[in-house]
């Protein structure tokens, strides 16, 4: 018979998009081991585990077998957590168990005398996590793998006796995609994390996976991660469902043709993509909606991957568009980057910093054909649809630009967004160039706006010092017949 389910307790790491992939945490009362090359941060993560536990009230013993506790603290300091004032209040202990270069095993050498010394730290201060940093560091002084498992199961028992939520830090192989070399660490623990340090496309990027976890789910694919501002930040995508808001109410373009081809203009928490050959003026028209946007007293988050501020600026005065008074209002902010300076990652963690300190209601990114130079056509993907996720999540209406190889027909998805995501866009604009015998005229056409009736014809339209121009005035769309038999009492 099927009894109930009971989920075994878990200790909370805290850190960014880790709980959610461990689905609430580390095992609590056992043993975690975390293996990776060099550069993969399993130092980090270890301090991070510690820190932040002792900061919501369960101190812990970090012990390092290779790096000065100096040196510990430093580092630590460099994320924003300060060892020094949580040893003072009793939170953690650090002991340096670091081995003399000229040491030799003989007779019964063990590791008893360190776990004495840990004993007496995690009592002092009534410790309830330990983390072991590069324990393979302790394991090379032995020249024989039974001894190498004895001294690991002396270790595995003890933390066991302590009831101690664990994580043991050890090396892998530079070449080695399977794991270290201590392969009965991973036996004996009951969680095996696995870190990665790789480049790809000339971009350096890191990815954590889960290899076990015993008594839990866990979400089992690799995950981005980047070392931010204040510790490691994971992106992981591991829910089944969509949290997207839905779609709000209708809010101008900024440009009065413009919301009678959308039927009153683009709806709020929406994504839209503007799509055009260079020089059609898709920056002209996401500023626009950008000054429009700040005059209504909303603020506006414009990421640029393809301007300085200084040029994106003075480039605007020329069709009347000036945006300084919106930076001066902190209504507007202009974050800009050169795509190859970073990978996908570090470009998504960057903005996801700057969406929680700025708190937008809109965001514009120009241009998604420039998130290529990021690495490869997969990082832009991933970039893109990593951040249309989290707008669609947070409320935010997004505006992207993209440079497309359109030649005046509708292009397919891939021409409109250039890397294949516009399936997940709620509304997208074309702009194109129609040449004649005398002359080379712009067009505009709404290709299509989910959740509301638009203008199926191309609407001609010209760029002035006074902004985008109609020299035609558009008209709203028809009435849906079924619009019309609702009213009608449905008849």
């Amino acid at each position: 018979m099927r009894g109930k389910r009971q989920p075994i307790p878990k200790a909370p790491t805290r850190i960014v998009g880790l709980d959610e992939i461990l689905e609430g945490g580390l095992p609590q009362g056992h043993t975690t081991v975390v293996s990776g090359g060099p550069g993969s941060g399993k130092t980090v993560l270890g301090l991070e585990f510690l820190c932040r536990g002792a900061m919501a009230g369960e101190p812990g013993v970090f012990v390092t077998f290779e790096e000065r506790a100096q040196a510990i603290r430093l580092n630590a300091r460099a994320m924003g957590w300060d060892l020094a004032a949580l040893e003072k209040a009793g939170k953690i202990a650090i002991i340096e168990a670091r081995l003399p270069g000229e040491e030799i095993v003989s007779g019964d050498f063990d590791i008893q005398g360190m776990l004495a010394i840990a004993g007496g730290h995690v009592k002092r201060i009534d410790a309830q996590r330990i983390v072991m940093d590069a324990l393979d560091v302790l394991l090379r002084i032995y020249d024989d793998s039974k001894r190498e498992r004895s001294e690991l199961s002396r270790l595995h028992n003890w933390l066991a006796d302590q009831g101690l939520t664990s994580v043991l830090s050890v090396k892998t192989h530079r070449n080695d995609n399977q794991g270290s070399q201590y392969e009965f660490l991973d036996f004996m623990a009951d969680c095996v994390i696995r870190l990665d340090h790789r480049v790809l496309g000339q971009v350096a990027t890191r990815r954590l996976r889960v290899i076990k976890y015993r008594g839990s789910g866990f979400a089992t694919n690799e995950y981005p991660y980047v070392f931010g501002e204040y510790g490691i930040v994971l992106f992981p995508l591991t829910t089944t469902e969509l949290a997207h808001q839905p779609l709000g109410p209708k809010i101008s373009t900024g440009l009065k043709g413009l919301d009678l081809m959308l039927d009153g203009g683009f709806r709020s928490a929406s994504c839209i993509l503007i799509s055009g050959n260079s020089g059609a003026g898709k920056t002209t028209l996401a500023s626009t909606f950008a000054q429009a946007a700040c005059l209504r007293g909303e603020r506006v988050l414009y990421l640029n991957f393809e301007e300085s501020q200084e040029a994106m600026i003075g480039g605007m005065i020329s069709p009347g568009i000036d945006l300084r008074p919106s930076i001066r209002d902190k209504k507007l902010l202009i974050q800009t980057a050169m795509p190859e300076s970073a990978g996908s990652d570090n470009h998504l963690n960057r903005v996801m910093e700057t969406l929680d300190r700025f708190k937008p209601n809109h965001l514009i990114l120009d241009a998604v054909s420039a998130c290529v130079r990021m690495g490869s056509k997969r990082a832009a993907f991933d970039f893109m649809m990593r951040l249309i996720s989290v707008v669609k999540e947070k409320g935010i209406t997004s505006i992207l630009t993209n440079q497309s190889s359109s030649k005046g027909r509708i292009g397919s998805d891939e021409k409109l967004s250039g890397i294949g995501f516009s399936s997940v866009v709620d509304t997208v604009v074309q702009l194109r160039f129609a040449e004649t015998d005398q002359e080379i005229t712009r067009q505009m056409l709404v290709v299509k706006s989910r959740g509301s009736s638009h203008s199926s014809r191309r609407q001609l339209y010209v760029i002035t010092d006074r902004g985008i121009v109609f020299p035609d005035s558009p008209r709203r769309p028809p009435v849906r017949a079924g619009k019309a038999r609702r009213k009608d009492g449905g008849k």
